[in-house]
């Protein structure tokens, strides 16, 4: 166990992306992260900044090593440099006993679109395929073609990094759109939008892609659950998303608390049995999920006159902000209940 954990109230770190005048200034006020500060000071936990950039991850590191529990926020790409790094230091502090949420076995259990062809099964699983290879894609994407447009994601990204739609126009032409902000659909030859992709089959990109059938309700927006461990803390939704038919660019957000009506069906699910469903089937144990994350639902179809169904996009554990105040207090009241049962 950490030193930090056995004095009184816990001491906490965020841990989150900044420059060098960053971490020197380190000033919880003015970080996206001030409310959640603000209630562990008044909670009586010693809550302090843990900024991260590999040019000094050594100290990072000491720095973890005096805490009882991390808080992590850190995209799986960012400034173009992947989480290789900083994934070695949270591991060393979990081996040192130090509580790291979200834990780089979590992420990678969840937090990949891996878990997307793992739970292809379950109630909010969809039609979805792994593909190991260039060679694969070009045999098995123009027969699925043929059934109607697809959605190909890159193992691990962020921001709709890496995600595209591509629909057949012709024998061997597409209608392609990335889902960054800011790209257009394109006409292109299939061989060319294969080729496209090759980046994404290298050994540091992961290696694979996951192919998901599209979801024809996306018009209707899609839903955000917001959880604490295996409690929803809150909903976002958000009517244009990056792959709207109708619509270039992406809306705003709109955030809500657990209490949300038309999302209550949904919560139902999740607290009484689909997030259960998902830990066992990914290999996670209850303790180790994250003390903040969140699952993207599509609509799907449903049988006429029953309930709703929600289709499962992805799942974000690495870097889960902003996120609805809602989730403040029950982040806090985790982390005490897990730090004084650690």
């Amino acid at each position: 166990m950490s030193a930090a954990a056995t004095s009184g109230q816990p001491r906490v770190a965020l841990l989150y992306p900044g420059s060098r005048e960053d971490r020197d200034r380190a000033d919880p006020s003015a970080s996206r992260f001030a409310a959640l500060f603000d209630a562990f000071q008044a909670a009586g936990v010693a809550a302090e900044p843990a900024i991260w950039h590999e040019d000094f991850a050594d100290e990072v590191a000491q720095q973890l090593r005096q805490v009882a529990l991390v808080l992590v926020w850190c995209n799986p790409i960012e400034g173009g440099r992947r989480r290789h790094r900083l994934d070695a230091v949270l591991q060393e502090a979990a081996q040192q006993g130090v509580i790291v949420s979200a834990h780089p076995e979590a992420v990678q259990r969840l937090g990949t679109k891996d878990v997307l062809f793992a739970t292809r099964q379950l109630p909010f699983g969809s039609d979805v395929h792994r593909v190991d290879s260039l060679a694969q894609l070009a045999v098995e994407l123009p027969v699925r073609l043929q059934a109607g447009p697809r959605v190909l994601k890159q193992h691990r990204g962020h921001s709709g990094i890496g995600i595209w739609r591509v629909e057949a126009t012709g024998r061997e032409e597409v209608l392609v759109r990335h889902a960054q902000r800011g790209s257009d659909p394109l006409n292109m030859a299939l061989a060319d939008f294969i080729a496209l992709l090759a980046p994404y089959f290298e050994p540091e990109a992961g290696g694979h892609m996951i192919d998901q059938a599209w979801q024809p309700r996306l018009a209707d927006g899609m839903v955000r659950a917001y959880l604490v461990g295996d409690r929803v803390a809150g909903f976002g939704h958000q009517a244009i998303n990056a792959l709207h038919p109708d619509h270039a660019q992406p809306g705003p957000r709109l955030y809500h608390g657990p209490d949300l009506a038309s999302c209550q069906s949904l919560r139902q699910r999740l607290e009484s049995g689909w997030i259960t469903q998902l830990r066992e089937c990914v290999g996670l144990s209850a303790e180790h999920l994250p003390l903040l994350w969140d699952c993207d639902f599509m609509f799907g179809n449903a049988r006429a006159g029953g309930p709703e169904r929600y289709v499962l996009c992805e799942i974000n554990v690495s870097s889960v902000s902003p996120f609805p105040p809602s989730c403040i207090d029950p982040i806090v009241a985790a982390v005490l209940r897990r730090s004084g049962a650690r």
